[in-house]
């Protein structure tokens, strides 16, 4: 619920939050949309929402434009829920919508699937790149030498959500070498993970207080145009 997620949240000290839920049916779009905008309303300025879309409406554009008129900021897809590949071209129409117009947050990776593989990604962004695109979970969860392996381009963020309980810490280091920490968002992917433990294992990190603020909430506030916890 939202009070657990305030509770949570401020317990680890966390005072804004992108909050998301993704339609396993197109039918499903328009509610949850309206749905994420209204409690986006009632939060304060604490959150930020994104909406979804899903590849088999018939109707991407009204979704999307209505999607916008609510004042949602992103899209959230999820391939392996919504049961479609990355770059299957019947599905393209998405990402033409969303680029030079919308971040999208996609679900990446899965050992058990390729639906999400980072190679896909990295298809779609050399047709559309005017794209930007948040990658989660380090670009490949459960499938992190897949993301290592597949580099995206620059326009492209990776967030440390559902990630850190799992993912060996060289491992980490690494990935904030490769692909640079001004590209890392944090996040805790909840219900999933305590906000709380997540904040503690981000901590145990060797990066120094700069680049733990440019993760924690800096490039956040870049990529969104935020300024002092406030829209410019």
């Amino acid at each position: 619920t939202v009070e657990s997620l305030l509770e949570e949240g401020d317990g680890a000290g966390i005072d804004r939050y992108l909050v998301q839920s993704v339609a396993v049916t197109a039918k499903q779009v328009r509610s949850i949309n309206r749905y994420i905008a209204g409690e986006v309303e009632k939060s304060g300025g604490k959150f930020i929402g994104f909406g979804t879309l899903h590849p088999d409406s018939e109707d991407l554009e009204g979704d999307l434009e209505e999607l916008i008129s609510l004042g949602l900021r992103g899209v959230k897809l999820h391939p392996d829920m919504q049961n479609f590949k990355i770059d299957d071209y019947r599905y393209l129409k998405m990402y033409e919508l969303c680029e030079g117009r919308l971040p999208m947050l996609i679900h990446m990776g899965d050992a058990r699937s390729d639906f999400s593989h980072p190679k896909r990604l990295r298809a779609v962004m050399e047709i559309y790149d005017g794209l930007t695109v948040i990658a989660a979970h380090f670009g490949g969860w459960n499938a992190w030498d897949r993301s290592l392996a597949h580099p995206q381009p620059e326009n492209v963020f990776y967030d440390t959500s559902s990630t850190t309980p799992m993912i060996p810490h060289d491992m980490v280091m690494r990935m904030f070498e490769t692909f640079g920490p001004e590209r890392f968002l944090f996040g805790t992917d909840f219900p999933m993970w305590s906000p709380e433990e997540m904040v503690r294992q981000f901590l145990t990190y060797d990066l120094g207080d700069s680049l733990r603020e440019q993760i924690l909430y800096g490039n956040f506030m870049r990529l969104f145009g935020l300024s002092d916890g406030q829209d410019e």
